[in-house]
C-alpha cells in the first residue's frame, strides 16, 4: 500500500499548530494529525521558526523563543519520551508474561484468566490493552466466578459419576461412549433431574474420558465362486417391521496373543437388535454359521418366513449352510460382492464387540481368556448394553416392552423417540 502524502501546506499547517500550542510537544502533536513522531520531528527541523513564548502563550510572528520556553519544551519532551519508554517496557513484560497464557491457543477466557492474574503486577486497563479485550467484558468475566466455581464442582461431580459408569469393577463399561453414559446416568431419574447428552459430552471430553476405540481389521470374508447366490433382499435397510421377521450376521475374527485367530459368527434381529444366536470356534468352517443359526432358531422356536442377510463367504453359500435354512425355513438373503456397507449393522456389531472385548489391546492372552470375555460380552449385549436404534433399551428389555405394551405401538413410540 503506498504511503500518505501530505502537501506543503499540510506540513506548514502542523508546524505552526506545534509551534503555537502552549506547553505541546511534537508526540501529542502528531499523535493529533495522525502522523509518525519522527515524521513530525523532520518538519518541524525543515519548516519550523524556532519561535516560543517564556509565559507559553501564542507566539507573536518574528518573537524568538525565550530560554526559559525552550526548556520547558524540551522537558516536557524528555518526559513525554521516558513515559513512552516506560509504557513500551510494561507492554513488553506484559507479553512475556502472556506467552505461556496463549501455548495452547489464544482462546477468549485464557486472555481474562491472565488479566485476573496480573492485575496486581500491571494496572487492569493498561493489560486489557495489550492482550486486546473490553474492561467491561473482563469484569463481567470476572463477576460470573462464582457461578463457574458451582459448575466446575457439579461437573467434577458428574465426571466422577461417569467414571463409575465406565467402571467394569462396579458393573460399567469401558466402551460406553456419551449417548449411552447417558442414558445409564438418567435411568430411573425424574425429568428435572436428568442430564443433557451435550453436558456429558463435554464434561467427559474436558477431563480425559473417552470410550475404547477399535485398532485393526482382519478379512474373515472369503467368496466362493461355485457357492450359491442369494438376491440382496434388504437392499440396505436395516429395519424389521416385528421381531424374528429379518436377521443379519457375519463372522469376525477373535485375536490371540500367539498369533493365532478363533472366529465368531452371529445372528442378530433386526427389530429388536437382540443377538439371537452366536458361535465362537478355532475355524471357519460351515457348522460355525450353522451352529450359530441353530441358536437362533432354538430361542425363537421357529424362525419359518424370516430372512437372514449375510455377505457372500463361503461359508454361507456352502450347500450345508443353505439345506440348515431350508429346513428352518429361513430365507437367505446377501449383499454385493466385495460390499461391507451391505451388512453394515452386522458389521458395526463386531467393531463395537472387538472394541469392547478388547479394551485397546491387540489380542487376547489366550483362548481361555477370548471364550471368557466373549460369553460375557454377549450376553451383557443383550441384557445391558443400550442401543441408539430402540431408545437406549437392552434388547431384552425391548422385547420385554413389545410384550408389555404391545409391539406396534411401542416401536412406534420408540423409533419416533429415536
Amino acid at each position: 500500500m503506498a504511503g500518505k502524502f501530505y502537501d506543503a501546506e499540510f506540513k506548514r499547517r502542523a508546524v505552526e499548530l506545534y509551534e503555537q500550542t502552549p506547553g505541546a510537544t511534537i508526540q501529542q502533536i502528531a499523535m493529533d494529525l495522525g502522523v509518525s513522531r519522527e515524521t513530525m520531528r523532520v518538519w518541524v527541523r525543515d519548516l519550523g521558526s524556532g519561535l516560543r513564548t517564556a509565559s507559553g502563550g501564542p507566539v507573536p510572528v518574528g518573537e524568538p523563543e525565550s530560554d526559559a520556553a525552550r526548556i520547558r519544551r524540551l522537558e516536557a519532551e524528555l518526559a513525554s519520551e521516558r513515559a513512552e519508554v516506560k509504557k513500551l517496557s510494561v507492554e513488553r513484560d506484559i507479553l512475556r508474561s502472556a506467552a505461556k497464557y496463549f501455548a495452547g491457543g489464544d482462546a477468549l477466557v485464557n486472555r481474562f484468566q491472565f488479566v485476573a492474574d496480573h492485575s496486581e503486577a500491571f494496572e487492569v486497563k493498561r493489560l486489557c490493552q495489550v492482550v486486546g479485550v473490553a474492561r467491561s467484558s473482563y469484569y463481567d468475566w470476572l463477576a460470573a466466578a462464582p457461578r463457574r466455581a458451582v459448575r466446575a464442582a457439579q461437573d467434577a461431580v458428574l465426571a466422577a459419576a461417569i467414571r463409575d459408569v465406565q467402571d467394569p469393577a462396579r458393573g460399567g463399561d469401558r466402551a460406553l461412549g456419551a449417548p449411552r453414559v447417558t442414558a445409564e446416568l438418567n435411568e430411573g431419574r425424574k425429568p428435572a433431574e436428568r442430564v443433557n447428552r451435550k453436558r456429558v459430552a463435554r464434561v467427559m471430553r474436558e477431563h480425559g474420558i473417552a470410550g475404547i476405540r477399535l485398532r485393526r481389521r482382519v478379512r474373515t470374508t472369503t467368496p466362493d465362486p461355485s457357492g450359491r447366490k442369494h438376491p440382496d433382499l434388504l437392499q440396505r435397510n436395516f429395519t424389521a417391521p416385528e421381531i424374528n421377521s429379518r436377521y443379519v450376521g457375519d463372522i469376525t475374527y477373535v485375536p490371540i496373543a500367539d498369533g493365532t485367530n478363533w472366529y465368531l459368527a452371529t445372528v442378530i434381529d433386526l427389530h429388536s437388535r437382540k443377538l439371537v444366536g452366536w458361535a465362537l470356534a478355532d475355524h471357519m468352517r460351515t457348522e460355525l454359521v450353522t451352529d450359530a443359526l441353530r441358536m437362533a432358531h432354538q430361542v425363537r422356536g421357529s424362525m419359518r418366513g424370516a430372512i437372514f442377510h449375510s455377505d457372500h463367504g463361503s461359508v454361507y453359500c456352502s450347500k450345508a449352510y443353505a439345506k440348515v435354512c431350508e429346513s428352518f425355513g429361513v430365507l437367505q438373503s446377501m449383499g454385493a460382492v466385495g460390499s461391507s456397507a451391505d451388512n453394515a449393522l452386522a458389521e458395526s456389531f463386531n467393531a463395537s464387540y472387538k472394541r469392547e472385548t478388547l479394551a485397546g489391546a491387540a489380542a487376547f492372552p489366550d483362548e481361555a481368556a477370548a471364550r471368557r470375555e466373549t460369553f460375557r460380552w454377549v450376553n451383557r449385549y443383550n441384557t445391558r448394553r443400550r442401543h441408539s436404534a430402540i431408545g437406549y433399551l437392552a434388547p431384552d428389555a425391548f422385547e420385554r416392552s413389545l410384550e408389555a405394551h404391545g409391539a406396534e405401538q411401542f416401536s412406534t413410540t420408540i423409533t419416533t423417540a429415536a
